[in-house]
């Protein structure tokens, strides 16, 4: 049996047991409700509405020539520092006005968590999701006969790209899943890093959070381009290691609950709430009272 055809839908799976796993598992650990991770999940998708079009309209401004593209030497270091930028700028911006007009009551280190949680749950599981489309659509071409659809360079492009696809290794696939598994933590720890903004109010841990998103993206795809993929892959995978670390070391007390309320309206009291005991009987003999001669 071809192992592709179960590592293929276990990288999804994995996925999305990674998305919402998180979730559930911060949410159980805490005492939190779900609301705060689809918050997360909502920062991610709004951040994503202004990032997809810059990125494609800035491309489109150094294909046309309207702004000067660098050397070919430095083409890789200048697309990664962009691509990395970009992402930084979009996302943790997003994130910091989500804070501050959205989740007003997430200003706790594990409120920050299931934020985190969230934002990097739904990037999984959107990834997890074009996944599984993919797999639905190359196990459609790889039955069909290409050459009665497709002519030229066409036909010869989506053979390649069938071939390749049924042509990895098993376990080129479950990359995928080991990169979610890295990247959840980096998007916890900039949520914890933005939150230090309104805990601490200084706004210089907003830029630190821009930078950190932008080395670790721009690493990246330095890395895969130049290195290959497996080599990016582990770089990602020390920085998760520091993230974690990130996540540790930013704990911060958590407030305490406010005292009960006690009702200004009391029940009449009784003997008994006083621990009052009712009086003894006199016993004296009252001809001892009487004066003798």
């Amino acid at each position: 049996m071809d192992l592709l055809l179960l590592t293929h839908p276990l990288n999804f799976i994995l996925m999305w047991v990674l998305a919402f796993g998180t979730g559930f598992f911060i949410s159980r650990k805490f005492k939190l409700g779900w609301r705060l991770f689809w918050i997360g999940a909502a920062t991610f998708i709004l951040s994503q509405i202004g990032h997809i079009p810059f990125n494609a309209g800035l491309t489109q401004l150094f294909v046309q020539g309207i702004l000067p593209a660098p050397p070919t030497a430095w083409q890789l270091p200048f697309n990664a520092v962009v691509l990395g930028l970009s992402a930084g700028l979009w996302e943790e911006l997003t994130r910091y006005a989500v804070y501050r007009w959205w989740a007003k009551d997430a200003r706790t280190w594990r409120k920050g968590l299931m934020m985190g949680a969230g934002h990097g749950g739904i990037e999984a599981a959107i990834v997890g999701f074009m996944v599984l489309l993919t797999l639905i659509n190359m196990l459609a071409l790889r039955e069909m006969d290409l050459s009665t659809m497709l002519t030229g360079e066409q036909l010869a492009l989506t053979q390649q790209q069938v071939s390749r696809y049924w042509g990895a290794a098993w376990y080129e696939p479950l990359v995928g899943a080991l990169e979610r598994a890295f990247t959840i933590p980096a998007q916890i720890a900039f949520s914890i890093l933005v939150l230090q903004v309104f805990t601490r109010k200084q706004s210089r841990w907003l830029w630190i959070a821009v930078l950190w998103h932008a080395l670790i993206d721009a690493g990246a795809v330095y890395l895969s381009a130049k290195f290959g993929v497996y080599v990016a892959e582990a770089a990602i995978g020390l920085s998760a290691l520091i993230n974690i670390y990130l996540i540790w070391r930013l704990r911060q007390p958590e407030p305490e609950e406010p005292p009960e309320e006690t009702s200004l309206i009391q029940p009449p009291m009784t003997a008994a709430d006083l621990n009052l005991q009712p009086p003894a009987e006199n016993t004296v003999n009252i001809e001892d009272t009487r004066f003798t001669n």
